[in-house]
């Protein structure tokens, strides 16, 4: 074999191996530090281990809702104070289309089709959906979509940012 021919065999070697990896690997959208969503998102995450409230608006204790109107507000957006209100606004989509930044809707407890949840959706890859909520046991947390209880209480997703 010459020694363009090893070149352009290993050349040709290289590209399948960076292929086979990139498509391997789980697919997340990147945000740009600048985006809304980007902004919504950080600004929930500094909330991250405060304990839930029910009502509750602040550091000292805050619930689901509450999460959602200060991490929106941080880019200029007014939601309603509680979840039902709050998914009145925005546009819905599939949840095999939303992006860091729309909203989940969900129905937990007794309550089978009413919103009594919510959470905003942090990271989407190919295999699942992460969210950052204010959960009754744990506080300000982050959970996957792919958790069965998630699963069967999610009634929709809405979208407030283009």
């Amino acid at each position: 074999m010459g020694k363009k021919s090893r070149i352009s065999y290993l050349l040709s070697l290289f590209l399948l191996a960076g292929l086979t990896l990139a498509i391997g690997c789980k697919s997340k959208k990147k945000l740009s530090k600048e985006s809304p969503a980007f902004t919504v998102i950080e600004t929930a995450r500094t909330y991250r281990g405060t304990p839930y409230k029910y009502g509750g608006t602040t550091r000292a204790g805050m619930d689901c809702s509450a999460l959602v109107f200060h991490s929106y507000y941080a880019v200029g957006i007014n939601l309603p104070r509680m979840s039902v209100d709050q998914s009145k606004v925005g546009q819905k989509v599939k949840l095999d289309q939303v992006e860091p930044g729309d909203l989940l809707f969900f129905a937990t407890g007794k309550r089978k089709n009413q919103v009594t949840h919510s959470g905003i959706v942090t990271e989407v890859d190919r295999d699942d959906i992460r969210f950052i909520h204010a959960s009754s046991s744990l506080g300000v947390t982050e959970d996957f979509m792919s958790n069965n209880y998630w699963k069967k209480a999610f009634l929709f997703a809405t979208r407030l940012l283009e």
